[in-house]
């Protein structure tokens, strides 16, 4: 078999996310990604021997690049704050790439309990276990409340980091002529959330979230 091109396995990614997004991962066909990529259907089985298979190289192509950024984010370095709002701005300079790889993940969660165990078996060695880590070290400092649980501060830590975001491009893209904030804007609004809650506080005592 001849010796396949550097590129081929990017290309091959690149047009399964595509289709993969236009049509879902049962509906999308190897045959349509191969010609998408410039390839044969045979080149799709030398790197990929099953459709799952891609699905989930997609998902690692991102998720693997995204878990670097956010150890470097969350390393010990810093304050729990100043370590929070490196991750926050890590995601209001989420790509088009990330996006559309989080709505396929989405929406096949949905759709398969399969692939959902997988994804979840994924999640739990990769931003889950980073972001407990840095929830219980925050804790310690006492700079998280002992009253709620640590899996609810790491997921909501994640989620308004995240979903914001999202939610400012679909924005964006819907209504154009909408004022809206910078993605990096955002990111700072959401993070005071985040620490100080939306409810006004009482004039004496009170507080909540992290501490200064």
């Amino acid at each position: 078999m001849a010796r396949p091109r550097k590129d081929l396995r990017e290309r091959l990614l690149a047009s399964a996310r595509a289709l993969f997004l236009r049509d879902g991962v049962d509906g999308a066909s190897l045959r349509a990604i191969a010609k998408g990529a410039g390839a044969s259907l045979g080149m799709v089985y030398y790197y990929f021997p099953s459709k799952d298979e891609l699905f989930f190289a997609v998902v690692e192509d991102v998720y693997a690049g995204l878990l670097a950024e956010l150890s470097v984010a969350l390393k010990p370095d810093a304050t729990p704050e100043a370590r929070l709002q490196r991750l926050f701005l890590r995601m209001a300079a989420i790509d088009a790439r990330e996006v559309d790889t989080l709505r396929l993940v989405l929406r096949e969660m949905l759709l398969s309990s399969e692939r959902l165990e997988k994804l979840l078996g994924r999640v739990a060695t990769g931003h889950l276990p980073m972001m407990l880590e840095f929830v219980l070290e925050a804790r310690a400092l006492g700079k998280m409340r002992e009253a709620q649980h640590p899996v609810v501060q790491a997921a909501s830590s994640v989620l308004l980091a995240v979903v914001p975001q999202l939610a400012l491009r679909r924005v964006r893209a819907s209504v154009p002529e909408l004022p809206t904030p910078e993605p990096e804007d955002l990111a700072r609004m959401f993070l005071d959330v985040l620490l100080g809650g939306i409810a006004a506080r009482p004039a004496q005592g009170g507080g909540g979230g992290m501490e200064s």
